[in-house]
């Protein structure tokens, strides 16, 4: 892959053609000051923006997430066979780079040392052979043995521990691949867990059965509290409660284990290999994430697929995709690439720039969109049979695994463009919303991937320990799919309704909404208000106050807005951080819903955004603003800095879109 100058990946950017070059459609009569600023931002971010789509149509920013991906990846080489020198030193030296002076890695910038994070990459650069005396190694492996060791760290860590001997395999959780036969009216079938984890965890149950250990090349002796009890033993927790009850399920699992009828354990795993082997994507890749590819590839090779052959291959093939090769020689592997999101939301911040809506850079990106839309049946129809497909996933290839955000965010775009042929257009808006209104919940929210999937059982599993592993309804996605119906002029329609119900009685006693989505009350809430307002509720309607207050009250003292991931875990950092681009942007798209254009906070919001741009027309911003797991598992999307900062201006200079559909107030609003 090559490198754009803001990180992003793909193709080389082509050149601009000369349209892109042309004024923006003309705002109001232009004002001094910070409306001029505004005017000025404007036009750079919108140069910048349109010289880096592809000539495809798309666009797609680096996603940076942890050197957990990047320590897994050497590690899974290791274990087939296939780790070279040029890939591993590549990949150490992206590693090393990102160690704190303490010593340990964290899973977000500015975050704190994390314990399995700090493991991997150590045990990473051990392969890449860095001496464990070393001063940065002796250092990292100080502050393991302090927090616990190997003992203390999650359960994907001491899989891929186990798969060299370095920790037992009796001494991990237990999860059996006869998981695949339970119907899905059972607890804990597959289809009870969120779509990310039922991926991952269907290939760690043949991984687990076959229990494989490689040759070692080297202890890990420096990573335990003591050498010679590695794992000592815990007390139970009550019978009487969950967790007592899951540990005890636990040792009859490995009881079970014990015992498996050999061509009942056979026929499990070889069901497990066909259901792994019907989702591989037309990229080789499984679900468009990195872990469940990693380990659906470890499942396939043990059970006999070698490395020859075209399953195997392609899914290789497809991790290759992952990389990230910069200027200095480093290697970063991203969890995921994400085209389709970062195509809607560009195209919306350049509708909403001021980009005339029949511009060529638009129509080529909605060309794309709608060559994205997913025509077939996945995972979701399992729970929604007679659901006819028109979603569209977050990635190039994830045809199994569409997802409600995306689509609503792509109508949403797709309505912005003044496309050639309207009835192509049309067709997928139609098909778009008609498959998202069929996956709405029974509380009438919207999850990300499936439809109630919420359970309360898979969070309890030992096995479980890696963050999220259910998909619930959430704030910013029912926000999300209630604008795109507002806009699509089904405010009134009693889907939608009982979407604003919900998401009024999850608002937070401070006036925000959480984010699932993204980091984190500042995300939600300016998911949820620009819905709210646009599927009719006035702006002194007092859960709009209450919002605009409180974002007032987390606006920082130089003007921008920003919250740290601890918000998922500390009452005291809700809403609070360094300001970032893209959280500037979120809270100005609530404030100018609720029609605060004229407040000081607003004028403060914009005057950072136009003060802090570069040159260039991008904006800094080396912190995590995306959420995959609520603090377990964060994301620096290297769009997000350009396209919500855009979208926010471009509204404040322009004014709200669609504010010919945006509905009246129903009675009782």
């Amino acid at each position: 892959m090559t490198a754009t100058t803001d990180g992003s990946t793909g193709a080389a950017a082509p050149e601009a053609p000369s349209a892109t070059t042309a004024p923006l459609t003309e705002p109001n009569p232009p004002e001094a000051g910070t409306r001029a600023a505004a005017g000025r931002a404007i036009q750079r971010a919108t140069d910048f923006l349109l010289a880096r789509q592809d000539d495809r149509g798309w666009w797609k920013g680096d996603l940076d997430t942890n050197v957990t991906m990047d320590a897994e990846d050497l590690l899974l080489r290791q274990f087939l066979g296939i780790r070279d020198r040029a890939t591993t030193d590549a990949a150490a030296l992206f590693i090393r780079g990102e160690q704190r002076a303490d010593g340990t890695w964290a899973t977000f910038h500015g975050g704190p040392g994390e314990l399995s994070t700090t493991i991997e990459a150590y045990v990473a650069l051990r392969l890449a052979g860095d001496a464990p005396d070393d001063p940065h190694m002796a250092k990292a492996s100080a502050w393991v043995r302090e927090r616990g060791g190997i003992a203390a760290s999650r359960v994907f860590t001491r899989i891929w521990l186990a798969l060299f001997g370095w920790w037992k395999w009796d001494d991990l959780p237990e999860l059996p691949p006869e998981l695949i036969y339970f119907p899905k009216w059972m607890p804990l079938n597959i289809y009870d867990f969120g779509c990310w984890a039922r991926q991952t965890i269907v290939p760690l149950t043949v991984v687990s059965a076959k229990r494989p250990v490689r040759p070692a090349p080297f202890p890990l002796d420096e990573l335990h509290t003591d050498a010679r009890d590695p794992n000592p033993a815990k007390p139970l927790a009550p019978v009487a409660s969950w967790d007592g009850a899951f540990q005890r399920l636990d040792k009859l699992m490995h009881g079970y284990q014990k015992v498996a009828l050999g061509p009942l354990r056979r026929a499990a795993m070889n069901a497990a290999a066909r259901w792994i082997i019907e989702r591989q994507e037309n990229d080789g890749c499984w679900g468009g994430i990195q872990p469940p590819a990693v380990y659906s590839v470890i499942a396939l090779h043990l059970l006999g697929y070698d490395l020859d052959h075209p399953v195997l291959k392609a899914g290789l093939k497809s991790l290759d995709r992952f990389a990230v090769w910069r200027e200095d020689g480093a290697r970063m592997i991203e969890a995921c690439q994400s085209p389709v999101w970062d195509t809607c939301l560009a195209t919306i911040a350049l509708a909403d720039a001021g980009l005339p809506a029949d511009h060529p850079a638009l129509v080529r990106a909605a060309d794309w969109m709608i060559d994205e839309q997913i025509d077939r049946p996945g995972d979701w129809s399992v729970r929604k049979p007679q659901l006819e497909p028109g979603g569209w996933a977050f990635e190039f290839d994830n045809d199994n695994y569409p997802d409600i955000d995306d689509t609503a965010e792509v109508v949403l775009a797709l309505r912005r463009v003044r496309h050639p042929d309207p009835q192509r257009l049309e067709r997928a808006i139609e098909r778009g919303v008609r498959w998202n209104l069929g996956m709405q919940s029974k509380n009438g929210a919207w999850g990300a991937f499936d439809v109630d999937n919420t359970s309360p059982f898979p969070n309890r599993l030992p096995f479980c320990d890696f963050g999220e592993v259910i998909d619930p309804p959430s704030s910013d996605v029912t926000g999300h799919v209630v604008e795109m119906l507002a806009v699509e002029g089904m405010a009134h329609d009693p889907r939608t309704r009982r979407g604003i119900e919900w998401l009024l009685a999850e608002q937070e006693p401070n006036g925000a909404w959480f984010g699932r989505w993204g980091v984190n009350y500042i995300y939600g809430t300016g998911s949820v208000v620009p819905a709210l307002v646009a599927a009719g509720l006035p702006a002194a309607h007092p859960a709009i106050r209450r919002a605009v207050t409180w974002l007032e009250s987390v606006q920082n003292e130089d003007g921008g807005w920003g919250e740290d991931l601890r918000s998922y875990r500390y009452e005291d950092w809700k809403g609070r951080g360094a300001s970032t681009a893209s959280q500037t942007g979120w809270a100005l798209l609530a404030l100018l819903s609720a029609g605060e254009r004229e407040s000081k906070a607003v004028e403060r919001g914009v005057a950072f955004l136009a003060d802090t741009q570069t040159e260039d027309g991008t904006w800094d911003e080396p912190y995590f603003t995306g959420t995959g797991f609520p603090w377990d598992f964060s994301i620096n999307y290297h769009l997000y800095r350009q396209v919500f900062p855009l979208t926010a201006l471009g509204r404040y200079v322009h004014g709200e879109p669609f504010t010919d559909r945006i509905a009246a107030p129903a009675e009782g609003s």
